[in-house]
Formats: structure tokens, C-alpha cells, sequence
């Protein structure tokens, strides 16, 4: 499949009208450089330590390089799989992330007020030559519901050359609509047929530090880790304008089995902990029937 280049628009940054006309166009904002590393990077190293603590990671390998293990290839939501996940959810510096001063400042231009950061954080563990649980085609909106002006930011947490994978866009799709899912395997359980679909699709190798943000209805994939051994680490983080309607699911942990108690517990500071109290929002209800029966399951 080929795939155009992202537009990178560093150009715009300081020119909030042209980041917001080539937002409605493309659906997607990409970034290069933005981020600064060592706050990603410690994040990355926490994340591989709690892996390597439960047997993910090959023995003797360099932690950082996130070497996996010989035959280790969970996907959630199986037992082991999210043994460690609701690990990652307790890391005060991977939420802390979420509010890094580049990225609120990209959406508070994009939407013209305070940028609401959602609660709920999402962190991705892909295990090489696993393809069959590769991320499907799919819209954000229906996992967040709300209001569709609501923006993913994908981080990868190392660099993520071609053979890790990473992610694509089909570029301009978030103005088809809402389009129809149907159960699928990877993460979401939801994918979309996009075989007729007018538009192209777009990705770009990575650089730690760089960083894509796209639209809640804009169609998108990830694309497969081929590499031998190495895990694919990134994170996903959700923005909206806070005067805009949100869904209570965005303001509670991923997934919803933990608590924000459980969650805080040992943190070193309460800066970024139930922040979204402070905002009067407009909570609008999650509406089930936008999901296809579930059947298939990651196993």
C-alpha cells in the first residue's frame, strides 16, 4: 500500500487560523521536534521496566531497547495483558504527559478556548509479527463520544521507523461522517471497510519527539510492527475544547476497572490529579448503539 507523506506543520504553529484550515481539510495535525524527549523517554523507561518485571522482555537485553522475549505476544484485553496495563495506569509521570505545555498550547489554538484534557489516557504495547491484533481502520468518535471536535494526539515513546509500524490517516475522511463499523480484532474491537472510500492514506516514519493529532470521526489505522523483536511503545491522549459536551467514560481511568483512588495512590503531587472539577462541563451520555455486536475476541 503506498502512502502519502504526512504535512508537516511546524510552519503554522504560531498561525492559529492556518492550523485550524488545515485541520477541517486534512483532519490531521503533524509535528516534528515538538516534543521535549527526556520526559517521554523516562516514561518509556518505567513502562519497560514494569514489562520486563513480568517476563515480556528478552533476557540479558538492553531495557531501553524493549527487546521481546521469544514467543511473548499478549494483546488486551487477555489477563496478562492487562496485569500490566493497570500497572502503567498508577504511573503519575505518564499521565502527567498528557498536559505537556507544547501540546496544550497546539489545541488551545485549534480551538479557540482552554483545551480540555480527557482523563482518560490510553498507553499502546504492540509485540512484534503479531499482526493479526494490528489496530483496524476506525473512527475515534465512537469510543468517545461527546463532541466530534475532539482530538487525538499519537506519541510514540522512541523513535518508530517503518518496520515498528506506527500509524496512518486517511486523509480527509473525518468529512464522510460517521461511518459504519463492524467488529474486528485489535484494539477498539471496531473497524471499518475502507476499500471505497475517495481518499488517500498518509503516514510518516517517526522521530522521539514528533507527533501527530487528528480528528474524532477522521479514519485511521495502525500499521504493523515487522520488526523481529522490538516492542512498539506510544500513547494516546484526547483534547477538546472545554466548553464543548463530554462523555463521563473520558473523565474516568482506561477502561474503567480502577479507581482514581487506586490510581493516585503514592503520587507526589495533586497537581494533575481530578483537575477536570474545576470546570463546569456540559456531561452528555454514551450511547452503546453505535457499536457492532462483539464476537470477535484477542486470543
Amino acid at each position: 500500500m503506498e502512502f502519502l507523506d504526512f504535512l508537516v506543520s511546524n510552519d503554522a504553529f504560531d498561525n492559529p487560523d492556518e492550523l485550524r484550515r488545515r485541520a477541517n481539510r486534512d483532519g490531521y495535525l503533524f509535528f516534528r521536534g515538538l516534543l521535549e524527549n527526556s520526559a517521554f523517554l523516562n516514561v518509556r523507561r518505567q513502562i519497560l521496566e514494569l514489562c520486563k518485571d513480568a517476563g515480556w522482555l528478552a533476557d540479558g537485553s538492553a531495557l531501553m531497547d524493549g527487546i521481546a522475549a521469544p514467543g511473548v505476544k499478549w494483546v488486551e484485553p487477555q489477563p496478562e495483558f492487562m496485569k500490566v496495563y493497570y500497572e502503567i495506569m498508577k504511573l503519575e509521570d505518564f499521565h502527567a504527559l498528557a498536559h505537556t505545555p507544547v501540546l496544550l498550547d497546539v489545541y488551545q489554538k485549534l480551538f479557540g478556548e482552554e483545551a480540555l484534557v480527557h482523563a482518560r489516557n490510553i498507553a499502546r504495547i504492540i509485540f512484534p509479527t503479531n499482526t493479526k491484533f494490528t489496530t483496524p481502520a476506525h473512527q475515534d468518535w465512537i469510543h468517545i463520544q461527546g463532541t466530534t471536535e475532539t482530538y487525538t494526539a499519537w506519541i510514540p515513546l522512541s523513535d518508530c521507523p517503518r518496520e515498528l509500524g506506527g500509524l496512518a490517516i486517511l486523509v480527509g475522511s473525518h468529512k464522510e461522517g460517521l461511518l459504519t463499523h463492524q467488529d474486528a480484532y485489535g484494539a477498539g474491537g471496531a473497524g471499518i471497510d475502507t476499500e471505497k472510500l475517495p481518499y488517500k492514506w498518509a503516514g510518516s516514519e517517526f522521530k522521539l519527539g514528533d507527533f501527530v493529532t487528528f480528528h474524532s470521526m477522521v479514519v485511521h489505522k495502525g500499521l504493523h510492527n515487522i520488526s523481529p523483536d522490538r516492542l512498539r511503545l506510544s500513547v494516546d491522549f484526547r483534547y477538546q475544547g472545554v466548553s464543548q459536551p463530554v462523555v463521563e467514560g473520558s473523565l474516568k481511568p482506561h477502561y474503567g476497572t480502577q479507581t482514581w483512588e487506586e490510581i493516585y495512590q503514592g503520587w507526589r503531587t495533586a497537581e494533575f490529579q481530578y483537575y477536570w472539577k474545576k470546570y463546569n462541563l456540559n456531561l452528555v451520555p454514551f450511547d452503546e448503539s453505535f457499536f457492532p455486536p462483539r464476537e470477535k475476541v484477542n486470543q
